[in-house]
């Protein structure tokens, strides 16, 4: 076998079409031990071969094509330098061609699990699920087959924008969006129904990205070597750095997520138990793997440079096994979800299976302090952000460089507060009463990101990354000033925008009757919390922020910026307190908490006390704001002055000098 060398145009579909193969034909293998125990179970008719087996290989090659799109848009963007103009390099376009077709196949694959989704929920064969009318009843009624729906369109989307691409900044957004098709996978298996869901789903969800990032950018790596890309040490180098974060969010997040549905004693005496043991094993044999890519090629990179066709086929090889192991590890997972977990140890109460754990009582001070919920992803966001922040000032410390007191204590305290309004007793309750989802609300768009952007994160960012020397790619700064000087944060940060998203907000999600559809779910409630954030985050960052905004706001604009939106607020308060519809009603009413005995007078206080505080937060900043926009004016006519002062002085002189000296 001639070995790979820079330059060889080989094939990539065979290496895709194998990991499909061995990942479909496992899949239907495992799911084999299960799947008529779970009809049984579920009391539905065997809908006949072609789903029972289509269904599980199908989900493992839509998986496995998703990883692949991740993975190579990954790789256009981050994994491959920019030519100097902003577009991709040959490296980058050809990863973006590959990602885009694989869009594109998971948006297919996607779309067919919609119709075996039908067929497995029915009972009936596939054939009874082809008629487009059965679409419809699928997507409507059946919880599983609309998330897949939504997973095919948003890759549809990221597809298409792919073939109509090349600059660097579309592709990063194009990459957002295909991480985004993750989302809906997470809502598809045990975890969306288990007890401890919520603990469970966000789990699922971290482990969704992390296999994504670590699978995708491996087969990413592989391709490039296997057609003879260049730069291939570098593309090593930085999937090096995102797969070992990826392997320990991993494996957390996979304990985690074993423990909120299986005993320990059912590890070896259950289908679903042994099933945990062969994925953990796998999982083992992929860490080996990875040390080998670090003894045997990361530490001889500058021979991995000059496309040595040894180091290159040594890199194949070994991250050929990889990738195999992991087409057979997604194998194991699908196959998890396909079997029936063992029976719970107790039955759940009525609260533990509709937010996932039970409430102890009315929210007073002591349930605030005294019960904790970790938040998986908002409050893993609170404790990076400040180990981040901390590395960023030890890095200036280092250098000499001071940095303000105030702004650490402004990052410092948003960290906090983010923590304990999403892991504390106010994270607990925000879904069960709607007092606590209002101060969660206030919390998260307004007092969260006012003391964030106070802290001026990008700022310290600039300051404490390396700048890469220009013959080198670019690094990490150089992504952090091309997300801020683009067309689109400039949009995004004009003050009409900021200001119209931010009011927008709560109109959509009180008075359009959109929070009746998303507070019922676990996964609307996450997409509440990261809205209210980062919408409040875009507006005080061009208002009151430490950091520069893509186009330079005057301190007047901003001031009347949050004085025109203020109204906006205080007339929707007073909307939600003299409404006589009670929001959610069916979904409180299904909880029933018997502290709560009116829901509408229940609504109506927390709307007020929410509207209050939220007001004389924003009154504060507007207050700062005009002090801001008085020392601004100040400065401008001291400066105008002193300049016709100086004029006025030069236009003497000139004058003196015209007329020659003075005679007694």
């Amino acid at each position: 076998m001639s070995s790979p060398v820079a330059g060889v145009r080989r094939p990539v579909w065979p290496v895709i079409l194998i990991l499909l193969v061995i990942g479909a034909a496992l899949a239907v293998i495992l799911s084999g031990l299960s799947t008529a125990q779970a009809l049984v179970l579920l009391g539905i008719p065997d809908p006949g071969i072609l789903t029972t087996a289509g269904l599980p290989a199908m989900r493992v090659i839509a998986e496995l094509l998703c990883t692949v799109a991740v993975g190579t848009a990954m790789f256009a963007v981050f994994f491959t330098p920019a030519a100097p103009d902003g577009t991709l390099d040959v490296a980058g376009y050809r990863a973006q061609r590959i990602s885009s077709w694989a869009n594109l196949a998971w948006a297919a694959s996607a779309a067919l699990l919609v119709l075996l989704t039908l067929s497995d929920t029915s009972g009936r064969p596939l054939s009874a699920s082809l008629p487009p009318e059965q679409w419809i009843i699928a997507v409507d009624q059946i919880e599983v087959a609309s998330s897949w729906r939504w997973a095919a369109l948003l890759a549809l989307v990221a597809g298409i924008g792919q073939r109509f691409s090349l600059s660097w900044r579309w592709s990063a957004v194009w990459l957002a969006v295909t991480v985004l098709s993750l989302l809906p996978v997470a809502a598809t298996g045990h975890a969306a129904g288990a007890v401890a869901h919520d603990i469970a789903t966000n789990s699922l969800i971290l482990h969704l990205f992390a296999a994504a990032a670590w699978v995708g950018g491996l087969i990413a790596v592989l391709i490039h070597t296997w057609r003879g890309g260049k730069k291939v040490a570098l593309a090593l180098r930085r999937f090096s750095a995102v797969a070992t974060v990826a392997i320990v969010v991993m494996a957390l997040s996979g304990v985690i997520n074993l423990f909120t549905r299986l005993h320990l004693s059912d590890l070896l005496t259950s289908t679903y138990g042994l099933l945990v043991v062969a994925k953990l094993f796998a999982l083992a044999l992929l860490g080996l793997c990875g040390l080998l890519v670090r003894a045997r090629i990361i530490a001889d990179l500058d021979n991995l440079d000059s496309d040595a066709p040894l180091r290159r086929r040594d890199l194949i090889r070994i991250t050929g096994i990889e990738a195999g192991l992991m087409a057979a590890t997604m194998a194991i997972a699908v196959s998890l979800g396909r079997t029936p977990p063992p029976a719970p140890r107790y039955l759940p109460s009525v609260h533990e299976s509709l937010i996932g754990f039970q409430l102890p009582g009315p929210i007073t001070m002591a349930t605030i302090a005294g019960q904790w919920r970790f938040d998986l992803l908002l409050g893993t966001m609170a404790v990076v952000a400040l180990g981040l922040y901390l590395w960023g000032l030890r890095t200036l410390r280092r250098r000499g460089i001071e940095w303000p007191v105030g702004r650490t204590l402004s990052w410092v305290a948003g960290c906090v507060f983010l923590f304990l309004t999403t892991s504390s007793g106010f994270g607990m309750y925000a879904r069960a009463e709607f007092s606590a989802h209002m101060t969660a609300h206030i919390s998260l768009s307004i007092v969260v990101p006012l003391f964030l952007v106070m802290g001026g994160p990008i700022t310290l960012a600039l300051r404490a990354l390396p700048a890469a020397a220009p013959a080198d790619p670019a690094g990490p700064r150089e992504w952090l000033l091309e997300f801020i000087n683009n067309p689109i944060s400039r949009f995004l940060t004009h003050p009409v925008v900021v200001a119209a998203q931010f009011v927008a907000g709560f109109y959509l999600f009180y008075l359009a009757g959109m929070y009746d559809e998303l507070i019922s779910e676990h996964m609307g409630h996450m997409f509440m919390n990261g809205f209210f954030l980062l919408s409040g985050y875009l507006f005080f960052w061009v208002i009151i922020g430490a950091d520069e905004t893509p186009k330079p706001v005057t301190p007047r604009t901003k001031f009347f910026v949050l004085l025109g939106s203020m109204p906006f607020h205080i007339l929707f308060g007073i909307m939600l307190i003299t409404s006589q519809t009670i929001l959610a009603e069916s979904w409180y009413s299904d909880l029933n908490l018997p502290w709560i005995p009116d829901l509408l007078h229940a609504q109506q206080v927390s709307s007020a006390l929410a509207l209050a505080a939220g007001e004389s937060m924003l009154f504060v900043v507007l207050l700062i704001l005009g002090r801001r926009w008085h020392s601004s004016s100040r400065q401008t006519r001291q400066h105008a002055h002193r300049a016709t002062a100086d004029e006025g002085a030069e236009l003497r002189a000139e004058k003196a000098l015209q007329q020659g000296p003075s005679t007694n």
